[in-house]
């Protein structure tokens, strides 16, 4: 009889208890709450090589997982039952809302790092900045005073008609530098998907993320344009207003705005932020034992 740890996200319990029940019946479970502060290393290092970890939540259980087991040598499979309501990570890989455990060590290896406020993290999909971080905002506030499922193209569409306002930018994309005004969104892409089925960066493949990743930057445009051109996020075709939309890739991107607002990090927020800086795994992980 093998053991499985899960790891699990406390709002999604009672569905994560009662599927892995039923699809692992015969093997020993042991529940972990990732929102605890946990001993990873000591709870990993007791498992056989049999033993199998599952994580059970959506996009951002997932991402506060690998990040916090990131530097550990893990030889179990890693298996992902998603709960959430968003999964863009499943959506990029073709499995939309399908409820199965997929093994996932090789999709969490060698990650881009994006680093704000002197803190860096890893993330699978996507950097969200701009109006996308002001959604995410203002979505963390309307789930601390309701239980009615977010909508997030909602809040998009009402921040850009009365309550976002657009910023200027100064992009640096491997040395080269690019001047943005009303800067709408400035996404740094891992993966092709974010915000519940928003395809920012249609041309980015997941598998290419030791080569490159994908900034996309919507801008000079009034409320109405932007409005108009917002609809087509959601198939990929906003990347054809070339006018008002802008994609670039790059192994090392910097985002800078001229005044903070809310970024997300695979769903994610942190508020009050002025920029962020993404780099290729291999390029952070250079650097950071040149500073050692």
């Amino acid at each position: 009889m093998s053991r499985i740890c899960v790891f699990f996200n406390p709002l999604c319990k009672a569905d994560c208890n009662s599927a892995i029940e039923s699809l692992f019946p015969t093997d020993t479970k042991d529940y972990f709450d990732v929102t605890d502060a946990l001993d990873y290393s000591a709870i990993i290092s007791e498992l056989e090589n049999s033993d199998k970890i599952m994580v059970c939540g959506g996009d951002g259980t997932l991402n506060r997982f690998v990040n916090d087991i990131y530097d550990l040598d893990i030889k179990n499979d890693i298996l992902y039952y998603a709960t959430g309501t968003g999964n863009d990570f499943l959506r990029d890989i073709g499995l939309g809302q399908e409820r199965v455990p997929i093994k996932i060590n090789d999709y969490i290896s060698k990650l881009p790092v994006v680093t704000v406020k002197g803190k860096s993290y890893r993330f699978l999909n996507g950097v969200g900045y701009g109006i996308d971080g002001y959604c995410c905002e203002v979505g963390d506030r309307l789930r601390k005073t309701s239980k009615k499922p977010i909508n997030y193209t909602s809040i998009a569409i009402k921040g850009l008609l009365f309550y976002y306002k657009p910023t200027d930018a100064t992009v640096t994309v491997d040395g080269v530098e690019y001047k943005f005004k009303k800067v709408w969104i400035a996404p740094t892409m891992a993966g092709r998907y974010y915000g519940g089925g928003m395809l920012p960066a249609p041309n980015q493949r997941r598998e290419d993320r030791e080569k490159h990743v994908t900034l996309t930057v919507m801008h000079s445009s009034g409320k109405l344009k932007t409005l108009m051109i917002f609809p087509s996020l959601f198939k990929g075709e906003h990347v054809k207003h070339t006018k008002n939309v802008t994609v670039l890739e790059g192994k090392s991107i910097s985002v800078k705005f001229n005044r903070n607002v809310a970024l997300q990090i695979d769903g994610e927020t942190i508020l009050d932020v002025s920029g962020y800086d993404v780099q290729l795994a291999d390029i952070f992980e250079k650097s950071s034992l040149s500073k050692a």
